[in-house]
């Protein structure tokens, strides 16, 4: 059909998320269920919240020891989540 193009589904859901801005939300959930996934148990139950804001992640620690350790891989973080997320959406780790 003229005026038309052919999209893959892919293309076509990604199209629509960055349209609707649902890209942030979609990511965010990702992120939390891969932070769940690949932290353990010990990391996990010390996670207080984990928040996208402007492909910024902020993660509140309620362990202090924790939290400095964190603090120091937070650029190993960033790499790892954006693996999961399959592109290099995060720009920064806060870890507070």
């Amino acid at each position: 059909m003229p005026g038309y193009s052919e999209k893959t589904l892919k293309e076509a859901l990604l199209e629509l998320m960055s349209q609707y801005r649902l890209k942030q939300g979609v990511n965010e959930a990702m992120i939390k269920a891969a932070w769940v996934k690949l932290m353990g148990t010990s990391i996990v139950s010390h996670t207080r919240q984990i928040r996208l804001v402007r492909k910024k992640l902020f993660i509140v620690i309620d362990s202090p020891a924790l939290r400095q350790e964190l603090f120091y891989g937070r650029e190993k973080l960033r790499k790892i989540l954006n693996e999961e997320l399959k592109e290099e959406y995060l720009e920064e780790v806060i870890v507070k």
